[in-house]
């Protein structure tokens, strides 16, 4: 297995940040252009990942979805750092915080739409690291 640590800087706002240059680069290089399997990890208990189409929009709606689901007020019984807080301990449990993925001579393989995303509502931590893994 190769792996290796991806550090993405989020600035301290909610948000779905793509990963998917990433991954193709890990996964070129990692593969040495042959077949295996990706697997994408965020080592947080606040931050989760999704492969969706990211931008036209759907990005948008993934966050104003999980405001409806999941707003960030006071009903949170985890109620430490920012207003709302504990519904970014609860994102895991929608969006799981890893997912696998196809590697076919050396490219991730990807719906021509479908792309890999962070998405973070922890407004508290403005620094992100995803574990990216290489199983031949």
């Amino acid at each position: 297995m190769k792996t290796q640590l991806i550090e993405v800087r989020t600035g301290g706002h909610e948000g779905v940040f793509n990963l998917t240059a990433a991954c193709e680069e890990f996964a070129r290089e990692a593969s040495g252009g042959g077949d295996g399997l990706l697997h994408v990890f965020v080592p947080h208990a606040t931050a989760g990942l999704a492969v969706i189409e990211n931008g036209a929009g759907s990005d948008t709606d993934l966050l104003a979805v999980l405001a409806d689901v999941l707003p960030a007020d006071d009903r949170w019984r985890h109620a430490h750092g920012s207003r709302g807080h504990g519904r970014s301990h609860v994102l895991p449990a929608f969006l799981a915080p890893y997912t696998v993925l196809p590697v076919v001579a050396g490219s991730v393989a990807l719906g021509i739409w479908q792309s890999v995303v962070l998405v973070d509502l922890n407004i508290d931590n403005p620094d992100r690291h995803i574990r990216l893994s290489l199983l031949t």
